[in-house]
């Protein structure tokens, strides 16, 4: 499988070094970013191409990794789903608006494409999911990251944030789109609490769900990716994780 990618931040140059160590399993060769440079250096890393338009990726590859922004999913996924391309989203924020999610979803029906989204900085999407087939009666996300992380500066611990899931992406689009990502999974809106917490140096999600399944809370400590912190190095193995399981013979979990 041919596979390129929009956005060549932190989360893409961890991707493009698996794929130079050859363990992403997929053939990862176009690279597109409004910061030509940016896609020339990671390019570069496995003898790929760097392109001007992302369109010139369209007739050389079979999947496109988003991973730019939610401007570019509502802006450029569309574009390539129209091509019959599909497309793995790590700005998952985009679709907690479930008018862009069915209009995406619909786009990707009519031209035989699919949309992956990866289960990104939190453990037990699998489980969550399981869940949804029954009633869920409550579902709630707590984040704590340092403050440097979410821009602000303090030394006390301060709830920046309470409210659903997607306010809380409108608020802090770059931090929360484990809410997003959980609200698809349960099929449902989310209540969110962002704290910022200087005496953390992780980021914390904290998942608790009730429902007929019984309980689920599950705890997630990420390490902040170094390149960005507001990013976790989970996000991108979650992405690996996929393209890897997209030519295996067995897949496990749901």
């Amino acid at each position: 499988m041919r596979v390129g990618i929009v956005g060549c931040g932190a989360i893409a140059a961890i991707i493009t070094n698996f794929a130079a160590e050859g363990k992403l399993g997929v053939d990862l060769k176009f690279f597109y970013d409004r910061h030509f440079e940016k896609a020339e250096y990671l390019a570069s890393q496995v003898e790929g191409k760097a392109v001007r338009e992302f369109e010139d990726t369209l007739d050389e590859v079979d999947l496109i990794i988003e991973a730019a922004s939610i401007q570019a999913v509502k802006y450029i996924v569309p574009k390539i789903l129209e091509y019959g391309k599909s497309v793995l989203i790590m700005s998952v924020g985009a679709l907690i608006d479930f008018k862009l999610k069915k209009r995406l979803e619909t786009i990707a029906i009519k031209n035989n494409a699919k949309i992956y989204v990866p289960s990104g900085a939190v453990v037990g999407l699998d489980g969550v999911k399981a869940a949804s087939i029954g009633k869920i009666r409550k579902v709630s996300l707590v984040t704590k990251k340092p403050p440097e992380s979410l821009g602000i500066s303090t030394d006390v611990e301060k709830v920046l944030f309470e409210g659903t899931a997607a306010e809380a992406v409108k608020k802090f689009p770059e931090n929360i789109n484990v809410a997003a990502t959980l609200s698809i999974a349960c099929e449902r809106e989310v209540k969110v609490k962002i704290i910022a917490d200087p005496s953390v140096d992780r980021n914390l999600h904290e998942i608790y769900v009730t429902g007929d399944f019984g309980k689920l809370r599950t705890i997630t400590e990420n390490i902040p990716c170094s390149i960005n912190p507001k990013t976790s190095t989970l996000a991108a193995y979650s992405a690996i994780k996929l393209l890897k399981n997209l030519n295996k013979n067995m897949v496990i979990g749901t």
